[in-house]
C-alpha cells in the first residue's frame, strides 16, 4: 500500500512557506505603505508640497526604491496623502451650498476652508496647484471650484458679496494665510482667524452680517512670532 506521502495527501510543507513568506511580504509591503503615507503627511502638513520624495523616504526609512514601488510619482503620492483632505473640502462646500443663508454659507466655507489651511500647510498647495497626472485629486477640486462658483453666486444674490469678489480671491486669501500660519507658528497659532475674519469684512457689502472679530494676539505672543522670522546668525 502507497504511503499517505506518495499519495500526496499529506500538507507541502515547501507550499506552506511560500504561502507565510507572501503574507508577510504583503504585510511588510503595507507598513511600509503606511509609514510613507504618515510621512508625507508630517511633512507636507509642516513644509508644504515642496518637500522631495527624497525626504519623504528618509522621513519614512524607506529606501528610494520602496517608495518608487509604492508611489511611482509625487502626483500619486499627493492623491494618496490628500484623499481625505478632499472629502473634507468637498464636505464644506457641500454644506454652504445647503444652508438657507446662502451668505452664511459663504463666510462659513471661507472660514472652513482655511482652518484646514491652518491645520496642514500643504493642502494650500493641493488647492492652488495642479497635478495633471493626479486625475482622481483633479476631478474633485474641479468639483469643488464650480461649487465655489455656485457658493459666490448665491451669496452676491443676498446684497451681502461685493460684486468685484472673484473666485481668484481665494487663492490670493489663502497665499496671505499661508504667510500669516507660517510666521505665526505655535508663538499665536489662532492669528490666523484674525486676518480671516478682517478679510471677509473686506468681501461684504457694508451693513453685511459678520461673526465677530477675533481679539489680536497678545503682544508677546505676537513678539515671539516675530523673533521666528529673524533668521539665525543675522544679529552676528
Amino acid at each position: 500500500m502507497a504511503s499517505p506521502t506518495e499519495h500526496g495527501s499529506q500538507p507541502d510543507e515547501r507550499a506552506g512557506t511560500e504561502a507565510g513568506t507572501a503574507t508577510g511580504l504583503r504585510a511588510d509591503a503595507e507598513r511600509n505603505r503606511d509609514r510613507i503615507l504618515a510621512a508625507a503627511r508630517r511633512l507636507y502638513a509642516t513644509e508644504g508640497l515642496g518637500v522631495s520624495m527624497a525626504a519623504v523616504a528618509r522621513e519614512a526609512g524607506v529606501g528610494k526604491a520602496t517608495l518608487s514601488r509604492r508611489f511611482p510619482t509625487r502626483d500619486a503620492l499627493v492623491t494618496a496623502v490628500f484623499a481625505d483632505r478632499m472629502d473634507g473640502y468637498a464636505a464644506a462646500t457641500a454644506e454652504a451650498l445647503a444652508d438657507p443663508d446662502p451668505w452664511h454659507g459663504f463666510t462659513g466655507f471661507i472660514h472652513a476652508v482655511c482652518a484646514m489651511q491652518a491645520a496642514d500647510r500643504g493642502f494650500a498647495d493641493v488647492l492652488t496647484l495642479t497635478f495633471p497626472a493626479a486625475k482622481a485629486l483633479e476631478e474633485r477640486r474641479s468639483e469643488a471650484y464650480h461649487g465655489f462658483l455656485d457658493i459666490i453666486a448665491r451669496a452676491r444674490a443676498t446684497g451681502h458679496l461685493r460684486d468685484d469678489f472673484t473666485a481668484r480671491d481665494l487663492p490670493i486669501l489663502l497665499m496671505a494665510n499661508a504667510g500669516v500660519v507660517g510666521a505665526t507658528g505655535d508663538a499665536a497659532p489662532d492669528t490666523w482667524q484674525r486676518l480671516v475674519a478682517h478679510m471677509l469684512r473686506s468681501y461684504a457689502t457694508p451693513g453685511a452680517p459678520l461673526p465677530p472679530l477675533p481679539e489680536p494676539p497678545t503682544e508677546t505672543a505676537l513678539y515671539r512670532a516675530m523673533i521666528r522670522l529673524v533668521p539665525s546668525g543675522s544679529g552676528t
